[in-house]
């Protein structure tokens, strides 16, 4: 996904649009020149030390992690690993959420 980067004043000044999830780790996967098919280990040694945004603030997870909880050890396609990393960095960015709203609840009870 993508997402414009926080404004201070609410009014765009132009910047790029802030990549994560998918996106960021489709941007790494390129500039790293990774080939399918590929496995688990291979990413890991290349590239298990990224950390890849999840959500439009910035919050990250490292690639390892992100793998960890992949049922799949190979990936024929790109696109395959992508569809496998996808429900993990939702995952993250609903549990990020949900963290905000309990501070919130904490706050003002309900």
């Amino acid at each position: 996904m993508k997402a414009p980067p926080p404004q201070d004043n609410g009014v765009g000044d132009g910047q790029d649009m802030i990549a994560f999830g998918i996106a960021a780790l489709d941007s790494y996967l390129s500039d790293a020149d990774v080939s399918f098919p590929t496995d688990k280990r291979t990413l890991r040694e290349t590239l298990g030390h990224i950390e890849v945004p999840y959500n439009a603030t910035g919050n990250t997870i490292q690639l390892d992690t992100a793998l960890d909880h992949t049922p799949t050890r190979e990936f024929e396609t790109k696109q395959e690993l992508l569809n496998e990393l996808h429900p993990v960095f939702e995952r993250y960015r609903q549990e990020e959420g949900n963290q905000l709203l309990d501070r919130i609840r904490s706050v003002f009870p309900l």
